[in-house]
């Protein structure tokens, strides 16, 4: 077992800025059944929670006849055509490049589909430093249950005691928690108490989300350092 704790990255919201581009594929997609008006402030109820998860919630919202599996397919096509337009966040990808430079496992573990991962990923041009990928498609269930990060951990080939998940949303520290792993907490939706209090569990919080996060503080936490080493702030 590496000495070193793997870090598990969510991927939307978090490592890449496709929140806006998801909420256009999902505006198209029920626009294609009728549906006009959904609005940015719709889709943010639904960060953190896996396509999957989401369209069936709007299915049943909106009344819509067709199968989930019909959606998922729709919305994942009105992404990959916007997909190219991703972009990482630059304090994440200064992280992600000084973890593998250290030789930490890395895995990115994510609610969207496979290709929209793999896509992000090439786009950015991260998919060399974050090999090991689990979709919710590879899973049972979305976060906020442990699934992804679970599979993720056992790609790894490490204990989900030694994992560290980076996340943006609720629903992601719970799934981190369930799992029995350390998590930093950076909320797409910033606030002093984002989503009532269900960042609670995250061992290190950045309440100002992106623009606040701190890829040395992150990487210099005791979350990432080996847990062996009485490491108490950034290096």
């Amino acid at each position: 077992m590496s000495i070193l704790p793997a870090v598990i990255f969510d991927l939307d919201g978090t490592l890449v800025d496709s929140e806006p581009l998801y909420y256009q594929a999902g505006r198209r997609t029920l626009e294609r059944y009728g549906i006009t008006g959904f609005t940015w402030e719709e889709h943010t109820e639904f960060i953190g929670i896996g396509t999957r998860e989401t369209l069936e919630t709007l299915r049943g919202r909106y009344g819509i006849d067709a199968p989930v599996e019909e959606l998922l397919a729709v919305k994942n096509r009105h992404y990959l055509e916007l997909a190219a337009a991703t972009e990482a966040f630059p304090a994440m990808r200064a992280l992600v490049e000084r973890l593998s430079a250290a030789g930490h496992p890395l895995a990115v573990a994510s609610g969207s589909s496979r290709s929209a991962i793999a896509s992000a990923l090439k786009t950015t041009g991260l998919e060399a430093l974050l090999p090991v990928q689990v979709s919710a498609e590879d899973v049972g269930r979305g976060k906020p249950e442990p699934d992804v990060f679970l599979a993720a951990a056992r790609l790894l080939a490490v204990d989900p005691a030694e994992c560290v998940v980076i996340e943006d949303a609720g629903p992601g520290v719970e799934a981190a928690r369930r799992a029995g792993m350390r998590c930093i907490a950076v909320p797409y939706a910033a606030g002093p108490s984002p989503d009532g209090g269900a960042f609670a569990s995250a061992g290190l919080l950045f309440p100002g989300g992106q623009p606040e996060f701190d890829a040395r503080r992150a990487y210099g936490s005791r979350l990432v350092v080996d847990p062996r080493r009485l490491v108490t702030g950034p290096r």
